[in-house]
Order: C-alpha cells, then sequence, then structure tokens
C-alpha cells in the first residue's frame, strides 16, 4: 500500500512541472478595413480586394510581415507596411491587394447571391502557439466603394481553428493532424440583375417571337415557316453558346439551362406544328389546319410565358 502511494505522488510531481510548462496561447487581435472590391471574373473564379489589416500582438517571433498566409489568395501584395513595438506590443499595419480564388453558384445566374471569402493564418505557428481574436470597433469596409451591379447584404467576421491532416513533413508530430488559428471574412453581394438579365436573354426571346410568327404565315407558305423555325432554333442555341462563354463550368442545370431548354422545346414544338398543318392541307382540311395554328398558337405562348415567370421567380426569391 505505501508503495502504491509512493508511486502515485511521485507521477504527480513528474506530471505538474510538464502541466506547468504548457503556456496559453498569444492573442493576436486583428482587424481589417476594406477599402474595394473589383474585377469580379466569373469565368476565372477570381475577384480583387484592396484592404488595411492590422495586428497587435507580444510575441515578436511571428513576424506576420514574413509569416502571413492567405489561402485562398491566388497572388496578394504589401504595398504598405509599419510595425509600432512599444508599450511591450507589436503593432503592425498592412495595406494589402489580393487577387482572391473563389467557387461562385451559378444557378440562378444572373439573379445570384454571392459569399466572398478573406482568410489568413500564420504560416509557422499553430493554435497552440497563436489564436486570433477580432478589433470589432468601428466599420470594416468603405461604405462609399462601388461595386458595379453589386449590393453588399452581409458582413461577417470569425475566428476559428483549421485543421490540416498533415504533419507537414515535421517527424516530431506523432499523428498527420495539425491545426492552425484563422481569421476569416465573409462578404455577402447580390446582383442588381434586372439590366443584365434583358441583355442576356434578349436574344434568345426574339428567336422564340420570330418562330412563333410561323402560327401566322399560310401553310401554303412551308419553306418560309420551316425557314424562319430552324433559324430561330440555331439563333437560341447561339445565344446560349455566347451566354456559357462568360460563366465557369457547372455540372448542375442553372437557370440559363432551363430558359434556352424551355425555348428549344417550344421552337421545336412550333416546327412540328408547321409539319402537322402542311399535312392537313394536303388532305384538304383547311378549316382544321387554321383551328391548328390558331389553338396552338394561344397555348404556345401561354405556356412559355408560365414557365418563364415561374423559373424566373423561383430564382428571384429562392437565392
Amino acid at each position: 500500500m505505501k508503495k502504491s502511494l509512493l508511486l502515485f505522488y511521485c507521477l504527480i510531481l513528474w506530471i505538474l512541472p510538464a502541466i506547468a510548462r504548457q503556456e496559453p496561447p498569444d492573442t493576436v487581435k486583428t482587424g481589417i478595413y476594406i477599402t474595394s472590391i473589383h474585377d469580379i471574373d466569373f469565368k476565372q473564379s477570381e475577384f480583387t480586394v484592396n484592404l488595411w489589416l492590422w495586428l497587435t500582438y507580444k510575441n515578436k517571433q511571428f513576424d506576420f510581415v514574413q509569416n502571413l498566409e492567405i489561402p485562398q489568395a491566388k497572388t496578394f501584395t504589401k504595398s504598405y507596411s509599419t510595425i509600432d513595438s512599444s508599450n511591450g506590443r507589436i503593432y503592425l499595419l498592412m495595406k494589402l491587394q489580393c487577387v482572391m480564388k473563389d467557387s461562385w453558384r451559378i444557378n440562378n445566374f444572373p439573379f445570384d447571391r454571392q459569399r466572398l471569402r478573406f482568410s489568413i493564418e500564420n504560416s509557422q505557428f499553430d493554435s497552440k502557439s497563436l489564436v486570433f481574436s477580432v478589433d470589432s470597433l468601428g466599420k470594416h469596409f468603405d461604405p462609399r466603394f462601388t461595386l458595379r451591379g453589386w449590393t453588399i447584404d452581409s458582413f461577417r467576421i470569425n475566428t476559428g481553428i483549421k485543421a490540416y491532416e498533415t504533419a507537414f513533413g515535421d517527424n516530431n508530430i506523432p499523428s498527420p493532424h495539425t491545426e492552425y488559428s484563422n481569421f476569416t471574412v465573409r462578404i455577402g453581394i447580390s446582383r442588381d440583375a434586372t439590366q443584365l438579365f434583358w441583355k442576356m436573354f434578349l436574344g434568345m426571346y426574339v428567336s422564340f417571337l420570330i418562330a412563333y410568327i410561323c402560327f401566322y404565315i399560310h401553310p401554303d407558305n412551308i419553306d418560309s415557316r420551316f425557314g424562319l423555325g430552324v433559324g430561330s432554333l440555331f439563333a437560341a442555341i447561339g445565344n446560349k453558346y455566347i451566354i456559357d462563354s462568360s460563366l465557369p463550368d457547372s455540372t448542375t442545370f442553372t437557370l440559363v439551362d432551363t430558359l434556352h431548354g424551355i425555348t428549344l422545346f417550344f421552337i421545336f414544338v412550333v416546327i412540328t406544328s408547321s409539319a402537322w398543318s402542311l399535312q392537313l392541307i394536303k388532305a384538304d382540311k383547311f378549316r382544321q389546319s387554321r383551328r391548328l395554328d390558331i389553338g396552338l398558337s394561344i397555348v404556345v405562348l401561354l405556356v412559355y410565358v408560365l414557365l418563364n415567370i415561374y423559373f424566373i421567380t423561383q430564382a428571384v426569391y429562392g437565392k
């Protein structure tokens, strides 16, 4: 019994110094002020942000001038930096221009809502040595800067821990798992899309209306009816490829795909009705042919308009 108690006390005396040596991580108080966001490039999934970043901390080894890490940045440039090490703390102020890579959600394009993300880490010190905290005093972006065609509807700053399932080649780490503290900014932006919508889809709607005119051309002029229908079909396809060329590749069915798919289908219906009407004319069924054209002209236009209204409304209010 005495030997067990002795071993227990020895174990306590051995563990206590180790616990005492585990110092809490240094806190880096971090603030941000964004002066502009521009060059939003959907095709390349990029945007450029200009900002001021300041950090206050004690440990001189952190050296954020050299160790600043912006994980999602394609490139970033420090155009200005200043350090004040008075009062036993380091105050670092930097002006950055960052070209950020991001992923766009284009299902509802052009009535889309995007979330721009910006985050920083220290490339040399993990979360055991360094954690971020938010300097929340004042505004975090210039309300006067112009983001053409977009409206900022949310601005959130958070700190957290980002896990990497690797030891980065360090044999002293027992398992391939490291954690780094990060400082993250998420900016929600909504597009003012009314004018852009008509600019991009006007050609598609004109193509449909040209095909729709076929209902009012007598079936005897079969060359005119088929010529207008087939020409409209290729015009709608061309309009879709022009829009797709300005968007990133997507494996989902977007609003652009839906509206063009509906248009192509109804143009095909118009061409099919022309062939059907011609067959009735050849069978000397002139009245039936006329009724077919009048009936389909009403049904096609009504259903086409209702489907467009439905899917556009879903895109606008389902962001």
